[in-house]
Order: C-alpha cells, then structure tokens, then sequence
C-alpha cells in the first residue's frame, strides 16, 4: 500500500510535469506544503532523483505493461504437532490461448486511407 509521502509527490510530479515545469525536490515539497500535507523528508528528493533521467510521458504509457513477476507458491504453515509436513505443491500455470484479434486488412480499410 502507497503512503501518504509516495502518493503526494507522485500526483505533485504530475502536476509539475502537466504544467511543463521541471520537477525538482523544491518544487514538490512546495505544491505538498501547499496541500497542507506532512510528509516524510526523503520522498521529495527520491522522486526528483528519479524522475530526473526519466521521461514521465514513458512512464505514462507503460503503466500496466510491465514484466510480469514470478508466481509465488503460498504454502500453508505445518499443523501442530504433525512433526513432518508435506511438501507444498508448486502453482501449476494455466496457459490461455487468447483470441486472435482481426486486424484491419481483413476489414478491408485502414486507419489512414
């Protein structure tokens, strides 16, 4: 779960990059003061740091389009008193054939005709 220090400099490096202003740790702690926020002192200069080599528009786009992580196996904790406990079975992966999209050739037009 986001803290209050992660989602105000993220929203403030929104507006700063909406309004095309740099985003520097000064200008996030004033647009955070300003919406009479209290956050920790580190947040402010992480995300400047950050979004310093960054292109936020990048960062944008690729939202939900990261790699995806590893499946974590969840194992239950051993019953009392069983001395032994089984070995957790791993997570079988389900592979689903997604549907094969048409494109717009087989339409016969195209975006830019």
């Amino acid at each position: 779960m986001a803290s209050i220090g992660e989602l105000a400099c993220c929203y403030a490096a929104l507006i700063l990059h909406d309004d095309g202003i740099p985003i520097t740790s000064e200008k996030i702690l004033t647009l955070v003061k300003a919406a009479k926020l209290t956050i920790d002192s580190y947040w402010a200069p992480l995300f400047a740091k950050l979004l310093e080599k960054r292109s936020i528009d990048d960062l944008i786009l690729s939202v939900g389009s990261g790699g995806g992580g590893a499946a974590v196996a969840v194992s239950a904790a051993p019953a009392a008193g069983d001395g032994a406990a089984a070995p957790a079975a791993p997570a079988a992966e389900e592979k689903k054939e997604e549907p094969k999209e048409e494109s717009d050739d087989d339409m016969g037009f195209s975006l830019f005709d």
